[in-house]
């Protein structure tokens, strides 16, 4: 984790350069992986972390606020929507 810091500037920094393109992503609640929580847990894997499989990684990518694949309708869906552009990313150094 330390090296992982170093070379990163923070975990989240690192977490966050993980951020699919909403795009890309299927449809809402559609999908328990994205090749984004795939690339990452394979990552996290080769340092040694466990428990961080890609549909772990994704679901913590949804709480974290990397995908909001609340239904189109849904009022939680605005709100993420809302606070993800009021949001300054963490960056490397």
């Amino acid at each position: 984790m330390k090296e992982l810091v170093k070379r990163e500037g923070s975990l989240a920094a690192y977490i966050w350069r993980h951020e699919p393109d909403p795009k890309s992503l299927g449809k809402p609640q559609s999908a328990s992986t994205s090749a984004e929580s795939v690339a990452l847990s394979k990552d996290l894997l080769k340092q040694g972390w466990k428990f961080v499989g890609p549909t772990t990684v994704y679901a913590f990518m949804q709480a974290m606020g990397l995908v909001n694949d609340h239904v189109e309708d849904c009022v939680i869906r605005a709100k993420v929507e809302r606070a993800g552009k009021g949001f300054k990313r963490p960056v490397r150094r």
